[in-house]
């Protein structure tokens, strides 16, 4: 399992010192008429008011009812209604954007706002054939992370508050999710480029998916900082007549300050996990509660697939096919082959855990899972040197087959040809 010496340098910025040499990104520094979110808002209104996009995806609060949902609107007076950056994630992004657009082509031209980690389920989504980006604009944000889902049903009104508290101190609160107290991608700046070939002033191909981003850091809300990461964004705020031309080396140093301190506690969640998960009896304890509902695999924007093994006939077993396993083992745990779900589940998604949270939102019996599936997911990703959601047209690692990988653990040897004699003696 995780020995805790997982690194996150995917980006050449890892300090301070590296952002003064190089030259300082541009943008658009709008000032807040009020909050962030009327500021936020407004900008939404007028894509749609200028015909910019056919519609909106983004977050908003059921009327009369503490309740999040994602709604797609075209009516720019709805997006009164609509929440940036909602206190709990009560859907993945990834997986309500795939909803819309994985049965079939679209002509329409479809905003989507959403936290950074939903943008790299997107990204992964849109490698696996679940999302189709070609009208789809994305729009990411700077996110401070979540309250616990089953915190915020208990006591909405509190947990609310102390989510307004969390963005004033940016992440460090008790009252977040743990994934989300280590999370050092909570904004797009650090998380490009994958290659010292790209520019980040210039954008490049290998940058993340979203088109536009809203920063948010150092602003003190008293201003948001809009970065144009792609030709399309770019485009779109000369359609809104806001020019490019802007510094924004202050938003730019406030998330490396802020992202160093995430690595710090990244790197101490891996040391402790790395023991609290070690070895097979320690691994299967962490699953001990589990009833087996699937709630982890339903909420997770990652796993796709319309007809799971872990819910087919396939496992469906008669009376008699009980008794005989139970008699072969001297009894038979109910529900069953739990950990068998777990580690099925974890083998098909490691690589693209974008350490979202969701999968430990909608688990009853408040196991970590996320926190399992980061730790593992992240030395997997480290293994392959795979940063999930980096890049639109990067496949994932096992779909193609690269002759220098694992050189480590290959047997000296490996390649020549193999004398009769020892093939038969393998086999």
């Amino acid at each position: 399992m995780v020995n805790g010496d997982v690194k996150r340098e995917e980006t050449p910025m890892n300090s301070a010192q590296d952002m003064k040499n190089r030259n300082s990104l541009k943008g658009k520094i709008v000032l807040v008429d009020g909050e962030n979110r009327k500021t936020i808002i407004d900008l939404m209104k007028q894509l749609l008011e200028k015909k910019c996009l056919d519609a909106i995806l983004v977050p908003s609060q059921v009327p009369d009812t503490d309740s999040y949902t994602w709604l797609l609107v075209q009516e720019g007076s709805l997006l009164d209604l609509c929440d940036p950056l909602p206190p709990v994630m009560t859907v993945q992004g990834g997986k309500a954007l795939s909803s819309l657009t994985k049965h079939g082509e679209m002509e329409a031209n479809i905003g989507a706002l959403m936290r950074p980690c939903e943008i790299e389920a997107v990204v992964e989504l849109h490698k696996l054939k679940q999302i189709d980006l070609d009208h789809i604009i994305l729009f990411s944000i700077d996110c401070p992370g979540t309250v616990p889902l089953s915190d915020y049903m208990r006591d909405p009104q509190k947990m609310a508050e102390n989510f307004k508290e969390s963005i004033k101190k940016w992440g460090e609160s008790e009252s977040l999710r743990p994934i989300c107290q280590i999370c050092d991608r909570f904004s797009l700046f650090p998380f490009a480029p994958s290659s010292p070939k790209s520019s980040l002033s210039q954008g490049g191909a290998d940058l993340p998916a979203s088109d536009i981003h809203i920063g948010l850091l150092g602003g003190n809300d008293e201003k948001i900082f809009l970065w144009p990461v792609t030709q399309r964004g770019k485009d779109l705020l000369k359609k809104l007549d806001l020019s490019v031309h802007d510094n924004l080396e202050v938003w730019e140093s406030k998330v490396e300050e802020v992202r160093e301190e995430k690595l710090k506690k990244r790197t101490a969640f891996h040391d402790e996990w790395s023991t609290k998960i070690k070895g097979v009896d320690n691994f299967a304890a962490i699953f001990d509660e589990c009833i087996n509902c699937h709630n982890c695999m339903e909420a997770c924007p990652v796993c796709y697939c319309q007809q799971c093994y872990f819910d087919s006939q396939l496992l469906t077993l008669t009376p008699e096919a009980y008794l005989e396993r139970a008699q072969k083992r001297g009894s038979l745990r109910f529900p069953l082959d739990t950990l068998l779900f777990h580690i099925g589940r974890m083998s098909h998604m490691a690589l693209s855990c974008v350490s979202c949270g969701a999968c430990e939102d909608a688990c009853p019996m408040s196991i970590p899972v996320a926190q399992v599936f980061t730790a593992v997911g992240d030395q997997v990703q480290d293994y392959f040197k795979y940063v999930p959601g980096r890049e639109k047209e990067e496949s994932p690692p096992l779909q193609i087959f690269l002759e220098d990988e694992f050189g480590d653990v290959e047997t000296p040897g490996d390649g020549l040809e193999t004398s009769h004699g020892e093939a038969k003696e393998n086999v």
